[in-house]
């Protein structure tokens, strides 16, 4: 059974920062996805296990990075210059598939979600 275990979230103004963290057991490749109330959950960033393979997706390149430290088991998502669209819950997921490298697709361990509000 993997356990992820998300922090980092809250409440920030517009043009603001915050980092994300995901502490994960076992060698996945991870992501980070999102849902906005009313909306579907939706991609927002992927790393592989060796970090050498990421996915952004285009609402938030150039704002956001992933990365890891897998000598922590730790994920983080590191997010910059925050716009009030940018708010919803934040879901850690491992196991992501990249068959498809232009387009990964989630795994099937999520985390609890952390609220990201961000403010006008």
């Amino acid at each position: 059974q993997v356990q992820l275990v998300e922090s980092g979230g809250g409440l920030v103004q517009a043009g603001g920062s915050l980092r994300l963290s995901c502490a994960a057991s076992g060698r996945y490749a991870m992501g980070w996805f999102r849902q906005a109330a009313g909306k579907e959950r939706e991609i927002v960033a992927t790393i592989s296990w060796s970090g050498g393979l990421k996915y952004y997706a285009d609402s938030v390149k150039g704002r956001f990075t992933i990365s890891r430290d897998n000598a922590k088991n730790t994920v983080y998502l590191q997010m910059n210059s925050l716009k009030p669209e940018d708010t919803a819950v934040y879901y850690c997921n491992a196991g992501v598939s990249y068959s498809d490298v232009d387009s990964p697709g989630p795994g099937r361990y999520w985390g609890q979600g952390t609220q990201v509000t961000v403010s006008s």
